[in-house]
């Protein structure tokens, strides 16, 4: 039984995956030849758009030293640094074992890891809301608007799979797993500084169900080192590049360069924002209805199965992003690591009975998440020269 149940979470993920290939294929037709693509755009091509040349760039030339700076102004130049290694040297390995190029071996190793996390992701949430609920929850997900980010050149698969990898192993208190994971999720993608309160959740509840017993020494240890593996994670990469360019805000002032302010501020991009698309009233209003309506989606009734550690995670992230992330066309894909919310708009997070309309449901978020899917690859992902905002 489980391993048809893994088999049917496959087969509907790469049913999706196959989606999202005719629609980059035939956006592909409409692409402008640019540098990224080449005289010929096809689909291919179109997998190493936006952040993939950066990618290419890496595995092919690795990173810049020392850091790149304007000559006229001596400020930091967008650079390859605020880019995290995982992908692109995963890909530069499989690249010298085949022979072949970075849009075949980056989007295979995209494809290939999107799916290891759409299985992993299926396990964690049937063991919280049941089979059924899980295997709709992971359809949604897969059918997401910015899903096709799962099978480019982009970190998003790898950074699925750590993540999810990680929850799982917290949710089967593997604490060295868990560790292990978080120290890859430190240089996949920078997503790894909210893990710590989800790995916090986790022994607070191991340490409530003690029945007043002390704990194991290695248990204990254990439970630390997960902890630690979370903070050494989110402060690895802009260590290493500190290391590596001998400029200790190498990481932060390449980021920079990528703001509209050309400075890293937190919270006030979201307020600027706001005001830009609602007004100095309605703006403001509107985001704090939406952060409202988060906080209630995670802690209501209807977010109770997913448990203490999928709600840390679905309030720890988000604030995590209000602080580092300038909110624009990318917000899609920023969104795909809140997954365990698919329980909650299939109406599933109740209890771990199917609830009724379960069906419709889901065909529902699926039908508007492959609709949607065909505008944002035409309008945000596809590349209109001279300029464009990105995905």
């Amino acid at each position: 039984m489980r391993g048809r149940f893994v088999g049917q979470v496959l087969a509907a993920y790469l049913l999706c995956r196959v989606f999202s290939f005719v629609v980059l294929a035939v956006v592909a037709g409409h692409q402008a030849p640019v540098t990224w693509t080449g005289p010929h755009p096809n689909y291919l091509s179109m997998t190493v758009l936006w952040d993939g040349s950066w990618y290419r760039e890496i595995a092919e030339h690795g990173y810049p030293v020392p850091l790149p700076v304007d000559p006229s102004t001596g400020a930091v130049s967008q650079n390859a640094w605020a880019f995290y290694p995982a992908f692109p040297l995963l890909s530069r390995l499989l690249m010298s074992v085949t022979g072949l190029g970075f849009p075949v071996v980056a989007s295979t190793l995209a494809l290939v890891c999107g799916a290891g996390a759409a299985v992993l992701m299926a396990v964690l949430l049937r063991d919280r809301v049941g089979a059924r609920v899980a295997f709709a929850a992971v359809l949604v997900y897969a059918s997401f608007v910015a899903s096709p980010i799962l099978q480019v050149a982009y970190t998003e698969s790898l950074a699925m799979l750590l993540l999810v990898g990680f929850l799982l192993a917290l949710s089967r208190e593997r604490w060295l797993v868990a560790s292990a994971l978080a120290l890859g999720l430190g240089v996949t993608r920078p997503i790894a500084a909210p893990l710590g309160l989800v790995a916090l959740a986790a022994i607070v509840l191991r340490w409530r169900r003690r029945s007043g017993e002390r704990l194991p020494r290695g248990e204990l240890l254990s439970m630390g080192a997960v902890l630690a593996a979370c903070g050494v994670a989110g402060l690895a990469w802009p260590a290493i590049a500190w290391w590596a360019t001998g400029v200790r805000s190498a990481y932060t002032d390449t980021m920079a360069t990528w703001r509209s302010t050309g400075e890293v501020t937190p919270l006030r991009p979201w307020l600027d924002i706001a005001r830009y698309l609602g007004g100095d009233t309605l703006g403001p209003t509107g985001l704090a209805v939406l952060v409202v309506a988060l906080v209630l989606m995670v802690l209501g009734p209807w977010a109770r199965a997913l448990g203490p550690q999928l709600r840390a995670w679905c309030l720890a992230y988000p604030a995590y992003l209000a602080v580092v992330l300038d909110p624009w066309t990318s917000v899609f894909r920023y969104l795909l690591p809140l997954f365990p919310l698919g329980v909650v708009l299939v109406g599933g997070g109740w209890s771990r009975r199917p609830p009724h309309g379960l069906r419709w449901r889901t065909g529902l978020l699926v039908v508007a998440g492959l609709v949607l899917q065909v505008w944002w690859v035409w309008e945000l992902y596809r590349f209109v020269p001279p300029s464009d905002f990105p995905p």
